[in-house]
This record gives C-alpha cells, structure tokens and sequence, in this order.
C-alpha cells in the first residue's frame, strides 16, 4: 500500500478514535459534575479511565498494523498496576504518547498529567481530563508572589487536595522533564550540554514531589529512541515507515534526600538540580549507545 494512502487512513482512524472517546469522557463528567457524590464520582472516573485504556489500544493497533517495528523494550520487570508510579521521561515527538501508551497500558495504573489551570475551559479536553481526575494546579510567579506573600503556599496546597484522590486508585503522574519536544532548531538556541537532549527541568519534578511524594512507590525513568526514524517519527508511524523504538525504563527508588522544600531550600535546589542532571547525563550516554549500535547494525 501507498505510504500517502497509508498516511491518509491513519490520520482518519487516530482523529475518529480522539474524537468517540473525548466525547464518551466528556459525557462522564456531565453526569459527574451533576451528581457530585463520591461513590458516583469513583464510579465515573473508573469508565473514564477505561476508555482512555480503550483509546491507548486502539493506538497500539493502528501502530502494530501499519507498522512493522522492531520493539527493544527493556525494564519491565516488577511493573505492577497495584503501585504509584512518578515516570519521567524525554521527548522526541507525539510519537512518544502512543509508545508510551503501547509499552505500559497493560502494566502499570492510568497515567496522569500536571495539568494548567486555564485548561480546564478548553471544550471537551478540560471535561475530559477533569473526568479523568488529572490535577489542575495554578503556579503563582515570583513576582506575584512578591506582591501578594499572603498566597505562598497556596498553589501547592491546592495541588495537594486535587491529589487526594489519588490515594483511592493507583496512579501514575508523568512528567516531560524537558518540558517541550526535542528538535535540532531548540537544541541548538538552548545551548544545551547533551547531545541527545534539551537541559531538564527540575521544577516540575520537585513540584510532584512535593505535592504528593509520599504517595509514590518508586520513580520509573524512561528513555525513548527511534534510531532509524530520527528526524520525523510521528510522520513516519502514520506513513507506516516506522523502523525501530526503544524504550530503556530504570527504576530508582524515592529515597528521603528527594523530599525537601525545593522553592524556599537552596540548598536542597541545588543537591535536587545535581541528582537530576546526573540522571540526564546518564539518558544521554545511552541514546549516544544506541544511535551508535543501530548505526553499527545497519552498516553490517
């Protein structure tokens, strides 16, 4: 089949499947929001949650039939849909989500997102993730905060409460640590020190962390690769061009020197900056390994 027609029929089956389970979520948070009890409230959010599943699977099965890929999935071992996870993760492209989604949907609980306030007023997305119990968090700037001291603090005892509930189901919070997708132009005007990677972003992580880190059983690192699709792998997936993924997961325990106030504490800021840029130097050594083997395999 035509790589363009392949392309075509992708595209419509992706934008379908968005469509039907946005809209069957945003239907569970009508009746969500109109009978606001908590055992109703579990009840919805439990469908939601399955039909995002339902979204995730649909995904895997328009990759796995359009594609013929070479998986090369390591760390799965231990995984449980019984624990709470916080997964960090580079990121290369929209590809990512649906890898992501393929490699864990059946291993560990629902992923959720740190999600900005404002979003909760977007049409269908915010009714969605609303149903989906993703926390809204509203973040105050240092100079808001200058002018109103009286609000320090209440931006993460927020987040706190809208966390609450994930004391009720296993949950899985993911964090882009880079903050936004890698590509050459950003690379090159960050002036970053990787090679493979944009500098990480602690304050994410630490906001997590402080919001809910005794919750978590364990920090799951993620590393993604598509060495024979570097340039453009979500075009390349709906073209069905999709040649090798890599998924390299590392767990790390959530040791005390990761609890600390990392807004007020510079010294903690620092020691949390140091662990996070050594777990970045780390990723980075490894995407250099495994552009270097598959280069070394197809030279063959």
């Amino acid at each position: 089949m035509l790589p363009s027609l392949i392309l075509i029929i992708n595209v419509l089956l992706v934008v379908l499947n968005c469509a039907l389970c946005s809209f069957a979520i945003s239907l569970l948070a009508i009746i969500k929001a109109l009978l606001p009890h908590d055992k109703i409230s579990l009840w919805m959010t439990t469908l939601a949650n399955y039909i995002m599943w339902l979204w995730m699977t649909i995904n895997a099965w328009i990759l796995k039939f359009s594609n013929n890929v070479d998986w090369q999935v390591s760390g799965t071992e231990g995984l449980s849909k019984k624990s709470w996870y916080l997964l960090i993760s580079n990121h290369l492209s929209w590809t990512d989500i649906v890898v992501l989604c393929c490699v864990f949907k059946d291993r560990i609980p629902m992923p959720k997102f740190f999600l900005k306030q404002q979003l909760i007023y977007v049409p269908f997305i915010g009714m969605a993730c609303w149903a989906l119990d993703m926390p809204f968090m509203r973040r105050y700037s240092r100079a808001y905060l200058l002018r109103h001291p009286e609000r320090r603090g209440q931006d993460l005892a927020t987040t706190r409460r809208s966390c609450e509930k994930f004391i009720q189901q296993p949950t899985t919070v993911v964090n882009y640590v880079e903050g936004t997708r890698f590509t050459t132009e950003k690379h090159q005007k960050s002036g970053s020190c990787y090679q493979h990677l944009l500098a990480p972003k602690s304050g994410g992580i630490a906001y997590t962390l402080a919001a809910m880190g005794e919750q978590f059983d364990g920090i799951l690192d993620v590393t993604v690769a598509y060495p024979g699709n570097r340039q453009k792998p979500f075009r390349d997936m709906l073209m069905g061009r999709m040649d090798t993924i890599v998924v390299d997961i590392q767990h790390r325990p959530l040791n005390a020197e990761l609890q600390g106030d990392y807004f007020e504490d510079k010294q903690f800021k620092r020691q949390f900056r140091l662990w996070l840029d050594a777990i970045w130097q780390q990723k980075d050594q490894r995407l250099q390994q495994v552009h270097r083997d598959f280069e070394q395999q197809r030279g063959k």
